[in-house]
């Protein structure tokens, strides 16, 4: 079987990878940049601080994935963090989860969070419809208005009534009103929760450095670099790359954004399904390099959420905690990097971004009189495939119609699956698509996104074995 594979982020390679492990050599990978990672890629700036894409950290659902990170980069290059995450909020810090550490706002706020909880628990429960009624169903209208869905709307670009919850899983932490009541009393902060309370990275080279090890460990005339797609004819099962080559196939992976690969395949039939449900933002990433050490306040803390509009970005990362060569000079700089999210409902002004990405880390307190070294820039168009209303629907149609012509789309915006698109997650979705051609066997993380999230899976797969 020939099998073509477009794209080189953690999916391409994933399925490059498990073709390469078995044996199997008639394959290809065609990638538009000079370099593998996609999302996941890091860059280096003139003044030599180290950025990723947003704020990766390593953790996953799977043991194959754990041994292939200690394949590509020796354990003693990795750096373990316990999280910190935390929300800014009314000029202070809120341990995350936020409403398991409502002892931290002031009285009203708190009185309000605490009504909301009592309403619901009265209330009962309801179907809800979309995700904002999800959030005031499980939270309340107090911690809703204060803090979930002003920060979901500056996550996602959209406002929550526009989208579905059945993606929310283990992605969003549920609440349990005896704990909140007991750390309330008890005065007590409470940050153990979710799968990456503990975290892994790499001490050089940031994420990026994982997908870069990968793709050089895999055959390089197999390994074609700017190689941009620029046509798909699915009939005559051939591929187009704009210096002109043909690339023949019997099965393509694809790890293109779907919208994009519904366009160069000349899918004009799903456009109208593809509008209205395959929905995205688009990530601006503004890193900000400094002179001196982090303050106290930050020098153990991982992430920050920020809710509130004096500022433009919804997460800030300490990058600086992460490694100290993601900077310069570890004794002398350090840095955070800003996420901002952007789509056709929630527009961004790039020309004064940066100006004030600066001004919202004065107004949140993170900058207080530190000199700016650096500044740096990236914008992801395709940063967060949405959950919407008629995502389900859409993926429905569109995805099987493309295997029918051998075409399987996988990854984070392949499959278009926000629930299953970690760096795991899409490795795996890569390494299954393979198993599943080669060996017949079911695709896991792809079709049954609950079960992949519902604990570390061995490999092979139960499934696989049953």
């Amino acid at each position: 079987m020939k099998i073509l594979i477009l794209g080189g982020g953690p999916a391409g390679l994933g399925a490059a990878w498990r073709l390469n492990e078995l044996g199997h050599r008639d394959w290809r990978l065609l990638e538009a940049n000079d370099y593998a990672g996609g999302l996941a890629s890091s860059f280096r700036d003139e003044k030599g601080f180290l950025w990723d894409i947003g704020g990766h950290v390593q953790f996953s659902h799977y043991e194959y994935f754990d041994a292939l990170m200690h394949k590509l980069i020796p354990k003693e290059e990795w750096l373990t963090h316990e999280r910190e995450s935390w929300v800014w909020i009314r000029n202070r810090f809120v341990p995350y989860p936020f409403q398991n550490n409502l002892h931290r706002l002031p009285r009203e706020q708190i009185a309000r969070c605490l009504n909301g909880l009592v309403e619901i628990q009265k209330n009962g429960s309801h179907k809800p419809a979309n995700f904002k009624e999800w959030i005031l169903a499980t939270f309340g209208t107090g911690i809703a208005e204060v803090f979930l869905l002003p920060y979901n709307f500056k996550v996602w670009a959209y406002p929550a009534e526009q989208m579905q919850h059945s993606w929310v899983g283990e992605r969003v932490a549920v609440t349990d009103l005896s704990r909140v009541l007991h750390n309330l009393v008890f005065e007590k902060d409470d940050v153990s929760w979710g799968p990456n309370s503990v975290f892994h990275f790499p001490k050089r080279g940031g994420t990026g450095a994982i997908w870069s090890a990968c793709a050089a460990r895999l055959p390089s005339e197999r390994m074609h670099f700017q190689s941009r797609v620029q046509k798909i004819d699915s009939v005559a099962k051939r591929v187009t790359t704009t210096d002109g080559r043909e690339w023949a196939y019997d099965a393509l992976i694809s790890t293109l954004p779907l919208t994009e690969l519904l366009v160069l395949s000349g899918r004009d039939d799903f456009s109208d399904l593809a509008a209205s449900g395959l929905k995205y933002s688009s990530a601006n990433i503004v890193g900000v390099g400094l002179k001196g050490k982090p303050p106290e306040r930050l020098k153990t803390k991982c992430w920050m959420y920020f809710p509130e509009s004096d500022c433009p970005f919804y997460r800030v990362t300490v990058f600086s905690n992460y490694s100290p060569n993601n900077v310069p000079d570890s004794e002398n700089n350090w840095s955070l990097m800003t996420e901002t999210s952007e789509s056709e409902q929630k527009s961004v002004d790039h020309q004064t971004l940066v100006q004030q990405t600066i001004d919202g880390l004065r107004n949140t307190q993170l900058l207080n009189g530190d000199e700016i070294v650096s500044t740096w820039t990236h914008r992801a168009k395709y940063g967060y495939p949405t959950p919407g209303l008629h995502r389900d629907r859409a993926l429905g149609k569109i995805l099987p119609a493309l295997e029918a012509d051998h075409i399987y789309s996988r990854g984070r915006f392949g499959a278009w699956k926000y629930e299953v698109s970690n760096q795991d997650h899409s490795f795996m979705q890569g390494l299954e698509v393979v198993e599943r051609l080669l060996n017949g066997h079911p695709e896991i993380t792809f079709s049954d996104s609950n079960h992949a999230n519902s604990k570390k899976h061995p490999f092979p797969f139960e499934r696989w074995v049953n």
